[in-house]
């Protein structure tokens, strides 16, 4: 019975071990009080993946500084924006505008506006 509570106690340590926060600007997504943030998705080079750029009102100071990071401080790739739209749920966000930016000559850039419940 101790072998069957330490393997169980094991795999959840290494379940959680594999969970990363994310953050953007160094504050955790979590703490982040914002009634309102932006999400834009920006395309990865050579890639399907997406990066996201998040404000939320911050001071940003080098654009790199906007994009969603796990814990090491590396840009978190997302399959789509819309992924992240559907994960800020949990953060307690709702879909509440989409627009698109001009990003370039002839191509334009999604928009996400979400709004806190």
């Amino acid at each position: 019975m101790k072998k069957l509570l330490m393997a169980v106690a094991l795999a959840t340590c290494f379940a959680l071990d594999n969970t990363q926060a994310q953050t953007v600007n160094g504050v955790r997504l979590s703490e982040i009080k914002s009634d309102y943030i932006q999400v834009r998705g920006i395309k990865r080079t050579f890639s399907d993946k997406v990066f996201i750029s998040l404000e939320y009102g911050q001071n940003v100071p080098y654009i790199d500084d906007a994009y969603i990071k796990d814990d090491n401080g590396k840009k978190m790739e997302f399959d789509s924006a819309l992924e992240f739209v559907n994960k800020s749920k949990s953060y307690g966000y709702e879909l509440f505008q989409v627009f698109s930016e001009q990003a370039g000559s002839g191509s334009s850039l999604a928009v996400y506006v979400l709004k806190r419940k």
